[in-house]
């Protein structure tokens, strides 16, 4: 099979095959990304800034088309798949909203001297985008969006299973009127992806995928000194001290567990819960998550089913307890919660991609953090409790990038997104989302400039 294919999870069926690009291939592309670079400089925001809301319209004229082919490509329920393409849209269309005033020139006050100093936003170059199969399109707008708006051009790798979102993608900046080479989708393999980040012509990478992936991402771009955000891994701690409404803090730690079949990288995936709430949190809550069981789409591959049943049945004979929604079908996975988890379990360090909850008991305040923090990730983390100062104490001492108090599945475009520790390092959406990559270049002059006097 070739590396780049369409394959229906539910099914196992090979849908469509893609070529992998040739080395040739690869030079061609490194080379119009390169040459789009003098677009990149030459045009002015505003001119960019609308063939991004273009981009963002094409993805709400297509929708329906846009969501099919993530629910071939990995299993995503349609009502889903038109959310994260809406997601993608609205992306688009806050950066071509705010990409002027996230660009604009930036006066420093001066302590002493005459004259002015102002930083000017530029862009950065080509980028090499990585980019995972778990929300195909999502992924792409918060990496391309702000870059393609601050004049940087796009390189962009998809995961191997998401090649005809991939396309479309391309097609949609194409009829966009984004100019050649500004935007490339390739389809390298990862020997090709090291020749990419090596080039000189490429001034950045930005992957979001796992911790093996970044660390060798990171590696290769530390070597050529270049600028690398990653977006890994993550083992959210979801954290109960206390509620008004048992069953609506189920309801919530459901949704932060199941939401995308439990794949994405931010979902809940520990729940600690105070000792006073645990037994019936973890009697509502067990029985709510093995009633989504016929719910619950397929996972991307057989091969992410078959590494998550190898970590539960590890946890399990490690000593863990599991209540399970039935048996694994293929890329069908039940949901599951695993309790008993211990610190010495490989389970209670590792990362759980898919629809399986493990639950912890916390005796103190102090205790569930201590137990939110004591793991090798730092991407999100959920706290639940009726005292505001206790929430704001807890959500302060929490070793994450994210925090989300009393509600779950609230990210939205104009948030900061991303993590410390092993998830990585850098941020998307948000106004922090352009800076990245971006030329903060300072101005110093000693006689007026046209466009710099404060």
């Amino acid at each position: 099979m070739a590396d780049y294919a369409v394959t229906d999870p539910a099914t196992g069926e090979v849908v469509r095959e893609y070529p992998t690009a040739t080395d040739v291939q690869i030079q061609e592309a490194l080379a119009a990304a390169a040459d789009a670079r003098t677009w990149g400089r030459a045009s002015t925001t505003a001119e960019r800034a609308a063939l991004v809301r273009r981009v963002a319209e094409l993805h709400t004229e297509r929708r329906e088309d846009l969501a099919a082919i993530i629910t071939r490509e990995m299993g995503k329920p349609v009502e889903e798949a038109l959310g994260e393409v809406d997601f993608a849209a609205e992306i688009y269309g806050y950066y071509a909203d705010h990409a002027e005033e996230f660009l604009a020139d930036e006066q420093v006050e001066l302590l002493a001297g005459d004259g002015s100093a102002v930083i000017r936003r530029s862009p950065y170059g080509a980028l090499l985008g990585i980019m995972p199969w778990n929300f195909p399109y999502y992924q792409v707008a918060r990496f391309a969006g702000p870059n393609l708006a601050v004049g940087n051009t796009i390189l962009l790798k998809h995961a191997p299973q998401c090649p005809e979102s991939a396309a479309a993608i391309q097609q949609i900046f194409t009829d966009a009127g984004v100019p050649a080479g500004a935007y490339v989708n390739v389809y390298a393999t990862n020997d090709q992806v090291a020749t990419m980040i090596a080039d000189p012509r490429v001034a950045g990478v930005s992957l979001t995928g796992s911790e093996r992936a970044g660390a060798a991402v990171a590696e290769l771009a530390g070597r050529h000194l270049k600028k690398v955000v990653l977006e890994l891994g993550g083992s959210d701690p979801f954290v109960l001290l206390s509620t008004d409404d048992l069953d609506a803090t189920v309801e919530a730690a459901v949704e932060a567990r199941l939401d995308n079949a439990g794949q994405a990288c931010n979902a809940a995936k520990r729940f600690i819960v105070a000792e006073d709430l645990y037994e019936p949190f973890v009697e509502r809550f067990t029985a709510a998550v093995l009633g989504r069981g016929d719910a619950v789409a397929p996972l991307s591959s057989l091969a992410a089913a078959e590494r998550l049943q190898d970590q539960v049945d590890r946890a399990v004979a490690a000593g863990a307890e599991i209540a399970t929604a039935g048996a694994r079908s293929g890329a069908h996975f039940p949901p599951a919660v695993l309790t008993g988890v211990r610190a010495e379990h490989d389970a209670y360090h590792e990362e759980f991609f898919g629809p399986v909850a493990m639950v912890f008991s916390a005796g103190s305040e102090q205790a569930a953090i201590e137990l939110a923090n004591d793991t090798p990730y730092g991407l999100g983390s959920y706290v639940f409790t009726t005292d505001p100062e206790q929430a704001a104490r807890v959500a302060d001492a929490i070793d994450a990038g994210m925090v989300f108090v009393n509600g779950v599945l609230l990210d939205g475009v104009e948030l900061p997104f991303g993590g410390v520790k092993r998830s990585g390092f850098g941020r998307e959406l948000g106004r922090f989302g352009m800076e990245e990559f971006v030329n903060k270049k300072l101005i110093r002059s000693v006689t007026p400039l046209p466009g710099a006097a404060g």
